[in-house]
């Protein structure tokens, strides 16, 4: 290697260490920054290919990014704040307004906070990226190789409108030494609540009245407005089957149309229809099947309290958001329902560590990274969410440190090499004196 190559070589190491440098003092600076990746500069050969052959010349710097080593969690008792414990990113779009995809990219930085409207926004002022689940808790046909459907996730108080009850069962003993008597004793009387379309709650009166029969009852059923009608149940008294129903019979309706009442005796269902409404609400109730011990008994003993379970819920007022492991973001409303919002996506690549890096600790899709594929939290390669904490940088600081005293020293030994050169050259000039 000539004079001059060798001065090359070392101006190529100054330059090669510069910028090594320059990643190590970024890694540093961002050593805080919530959801950093690092970078560093790699050292690779450069050379000179002639006719003759090749022959090195100096170094060079490649950037590599360490986009899949995780930082550690750090708790800040925020709910909306999130974490990826995997090789997911997030999708955030610099715009709330519209679900434009050529806005979209990903992070790691998971400290979401609402804003003034609700929607969800990092510290970099990304809103947060998702796919809504519909009114039904269907999350419906998702294209996850693209960005179609992705909507900012939005977590404003919202209402949950009520369901209408609509199917109900009675379960409960009544005491068998209560009939037969020649004067019978009072009804036991019991109220079922249900829910009417609008989502308010009404109650409905059932009473048992023992007859001088033994083993036999009068159920009836009424509200505030209607007597709706009546069945006799009878008990088996002996048998595999003793203490559940008989049979039903006497069926009798009291109902005004448009309000209704039928039983059926096989199945031990009765149809209400309940004036309450411009179109009659309809609620089938089970008193439970002859020979079944699902519903009503009868059993020597004490009066067992009805247990009611009726569909249908009350509207009620969001009040909290639940973000769990897989993704999904709950609403929590006052009426005790629990009702899934969001899907939050991860984007996983087939090699993350060449992703296109941006400001803001965010990234893009390059040829090096391939395409993206959004898929939901706890499956694949995507890893799981954590709420309540954000991911701190990926940054060692001892090691930063350490490559830098490395740096210096190789940069001091390039500048070594350049002034040796120097001389050199000088004494070469000095052999024509």
């Amino acid at each position: 290697m000539s004079i001059s190559n060798a001065m090359a070589s070392g101006v190529s190491g100054l330059m090669a260490n510069s910028k090594a440098v320059e990643k190590i003092s970024y890694n540093i600076a961002n050593a805080d920054t919530v959801g950093y990746r690092r970078s560093f500069s790699q050292m690779v050969t450069s050379g000179s290919n002639a006719a003759t052959g090749s022959f090195a010349t100096g170094v060079a710097t490649e950037v590599t990014h360490s986009n899949t080593a995780e930082g550690t969690f750090m708790n800040t008792s925020v709910d909306s704040n999130l974490t990826i414990t995997g090789s997911g990113f997030f999708v955030v779009n610099s715009n709330a307004e519209t679900a434009e995809p050529s806005g979209n990219m990903f992070t790691r930085v998971g400290s979401f906070e609402p804003d003034q409207d609700g929607n969800l926004v990092n510290a970099a002022g990304l809103y947060l990226m998702g796919f809504a689940y519909g009114d039904d808790g269907a999350l419906g046909a998702v294209d996850r190789a693209s960005f179609d459907g992705l909507v900012p996730v939005n977590v404003a108080s919202t209402t949950a409108t009520g369901t209408a009850t609509a199917a109900a069962s009675i379960s409960g003993n009544l005491p068998s030494q209560e009939t037969g008597l020649a004067t019978p004793g009072d009804a036991f009387v019991t109220s079922a609540g249900y829910y009417n379309a609008l989502g308010e709650s009404e109650r409905l009166t059932m009473s048992f009245q023992p007859t001088v029969n033994d083993d036999e009852w009068v159920v009836s059923i009424s509200d505030d407005t209607a007597n709706y009608g009546s069945v006799t149940v009878t008990f088996n008294n002996s048998g595999a089957n003793a203490g559940a129903p008989a049979a039903y019979t006497a069926v009798t309706s009291t109902a005004v149309a448009p309000a209704a009442f039928a039983f059926n005796a096989a199945t031990g269902e009765m149809t209400l229809t309940i004036d309450n409404g411009t179109t009659p609400q309809t609620i089938t109730m089970s008193l439970g099947a002859p020979g079944t011990f699902d519903g009503l008994t009868q059993f020597s003993g004490d009066y067992t309290p009805m247990t009611i379970e009726a569909d249908g819920s009350a509207s009620g007022t969001m009040n909290r958001v639940e973000f769990d492991q897989y993704g999904d973001v709950w609403g929590v409303f006052d009426n005790g329902t629990r009702k899934a919002l969001y899907s939050i996506p991860l984007a996983t690549f087939a090699n993350p560590n060449g992703l296109e890096t941006s400001n803001n600790s965010t990234f893009h899709v390059s040829n090096s990274s391939g395409g993206f594929y959004l898929g939901e939290a706890g499956s694949g390669e995507t890893g799981t969410m954590t709420s309540g904490g954000v991911e701190s940088a990926n940054v060692d600081i001892a090691e930063e440190l350490t490559s830098l005293i490395q740096r210096q020293r190789a940069y001091s030994s390039n500048a070594k090499i350049i002034t040796t050169a120097d001389e050199m050259l000088n004494e070469t000039v000095n052999l024509k004196r």
